[in-house]
């Protein structure tokens, strides 16, 4: 929500009572997941490195547009405390959602070609070691998603498509 005059992640009760601002860093904070425990969150998040990177964000928030084309992934604790930052690859890092014993997040990237549409699924340690490629078709891939038992995976391709059709795919999950 820009509710505090920047993009920030909230959690609330379901029946939108006790709304608590989860991140305070001026920048761009998005597409929040809680851990299958409910004790952390996993987001993407890209914050300005300079003071003309901050006013050129404050610039395009106040026209209500961002350009988050340098996106990382991180992880807090559940209420926002201990963030830290889990990718450092350069490029957009995002769709982060962790896997189903917690333990892993897996997330769609662009970092070996950066200014390409070419993203695939990453696996990494939760502290931000072990990175593992998943998928290695070079078009689109990406927001990808468990089942509720975590025997498969389903994810967002441009693969098989034409004019850049996006598709869903599933695949069995072996951890």
């Amino acid at each position: 929500s820009t509710r505090d005059g920047d993009i920030d992640l909230y959690s609330m009760n379901v029946d939108g009572s006790d709304v608590r601002r989860l991140t305070n860093r001026i920048g761009y904070d998005g597409g929040a997941w809680f851990s299958p425990d409910g004790k952390q969150i996993v987001w993407r998040a890209g914050y300005p490195r300079t003071a003309a990177d901050t006013a050129d964000y404050q610039s395009l928030l106040s026209q209500r547009m961002v350009r988050p084309s340098r996106v990382e992934v991180w992880v807090a604790n559940a209420d926002g405390s201990n963030p830290r930052q889990i990718t450092s690859l350069g490029g957009a890092n995002f769709a982060p959602v962790f896997t189903p014993d917690g333990r892993k997040i897996i997330f769609s990237s662009n970092y070996e070609n950066p200014r390409s549409g070419a993203f695939d699924l990453y696996l990494i340690n939760v502290d931000g070691s072990g990175l593992e490629k998943v998928t290695t078709h070079p078009d689109f891939d990406s927001f990808p998603m468990f089942s509720y038992d975590g025997k498969r995976l389903v994810w967002a391709s441009n693969r098989n498509g034409s004019n850049n059709e996006t598709n869903l795919f599933v695949a069995d999950w072996i951890p």
